[in-house]
């Protein structure tokens, strides 16, 4: 089945887990992410599902392992796009406004990191062993101390822990207002079909900045 030599170091394993993941992303700009199957994964990178399991224990450690990824991409993008736009001799509110658009602005690029991150409670972490569970959590512990580091350095009026608690808040609306926005078929065309129905029709991107002005709003001195 497969057009893979077996691999016999450590280079070739890398290989073989990075031609995985990067059949996994292509995969999820085709369809979302409950679709995207183990058997399906395996007929397109071309390998036994057996010989896929060798390398990751099941779906969801790939995703996992992709989310953990897009979301180091996404810090690097932030923080420059932060530091482009964000005046540090600037008034606090302008500051806060900047951090808000900068957010909303790299988010909405990656609808992978998007439709990942509104699955990751309810879908990702399952199915997986303690030592996936492990390793996710302390990576994401990293990429949250990243990210204090970028919005305090921009917002220091925030302090670490107002920091902390607006990034958790921020993740956690990302996916809850990516899902509400990302309706099944069927609420589209009842959407389309009956206006008033349609009031509950909502735009990713203004929903997140609106969410995310609240939030600071209520976490910076005042």
């Amino acid at each position: 089945m497969t057009t893979f030599r077996r691999a016999r170091s450590e280079e070739q394993r890398a290989e073989r887990r990075r031609a995985i993941l990067d059949t996994a992303a292509a995969m999820l700009a085709e369809m979302p992410v409950a679709q995207l199957s183990l058997n399906e994964l395996s007929r397109r990178v071309e390998l036994a599902k057996s010989n896929v399991l060798n390398y990751f224990e099941s779906r969801e450690a790939v995703l996992l392992e992709l989310l953990d990824a897009e979301s180091r991409e996404w810090m690097a993008q932030l923080d420059a796009e932060l530091t482009r736009t964000v005046d540090p001799e600037a008034p606090m509110d302008e500051r806060a406004a900047k951090l808000a658009d900068a957010i909303v602005e790299t988010v909405a690029s990656r609808p992978m990191l998007c439709a990942l991150t509104s699955a990751q409670a309810a879908v990702l972490e399952h199915n997986i062993s303690v030592e996936i569970a492990l390793r996710f959590k302390r990576s994401s512990i990293q990429n949250l101390g990243e990210l204090v580091r970028q919005v305090t350095g921009r917002i220091p009026e925030l302090g670490g822990d107002g920091a902390t608690r607006f990034i958790a808040a921020m993740i956690m609306l990302t996916g809850a207002i990516w899902t509400h926005t990302h309706p099944a078929a069927a609420i589209t065309a009842a959407y389309e079909a009956d206006p008033a129905v349609a009031v509950y029709r909502t735009e990713f991107a203004p929903a997140l900045r609106a969410a995310l002005e609240t939030l600071l709003h209520g976490a910076l001195p005042r």
